[in-house]
């Protein structure tokens, strides 16, 4: 099974951008607890990270036929994006939708997500935790 996972903007902050909020591991221990995870599974994963919106849409279309599996943090695209949710819709690829923190609990503009309206599951505010039961339910529901 393949799996892509995507972050959006400012994941790459990580341990920088608001520590009090989101912690102090970097983006590079969520990548390398994500790959461990994903080989202690048996699945293949490709984690991705941009701040550009359009970037993102290539990678979700990219996906078509070669990835069996969508695990996404959008970051605040969640909130803004038609065109992330469209390219989403345009794949039909299963796609979980994971938040570091509990975005239902924080500003009033971050409780509606775009990525809900396709995204079959959504986690929030599991930390790094939340990318793995992400990758679990996908395998759980569709390994072949």
């Amino acid at each position: 099974m393949k799996i892509l996972v995507v972050n959006g903007p400012n994941l790459n902050m990580l341990g920088i951008r608001e520590p009090d909020l989101y912690g102090k591991k970097d983006y590079k221990a969520l990548i390398e607890f994500i790959e461990s995870h994903a080989k202690k599974t048996g699945v293949e994963v490709s984690c991705l990270q941009s701040n550009y919106e359009g970037e993102i849409v290539t990678w979700i279309q990219n996906a078509y036929k070669n990835c069996d599996g969508i695990v996404i943090n959008a970051g605040a695209y969640t909130h803004t994006s038609v065109a992330i949710l469209d390219a989403l819709k345009s794949v039909g690829i299963p796609t979980v939708e994971v938040h570091l923190t509990d975005i239902y609990t924080r500003d009033e503009f971050r409780k509606f997500s775009y990525i809900s309206l396709y995204a079959e599951k959504v986690i929030v505010g599991k930390g790094f935790d939340g990318y793995t039961e992400a990758i679990d339910y996908l395998v759980e529901t569709y390994q072949r």
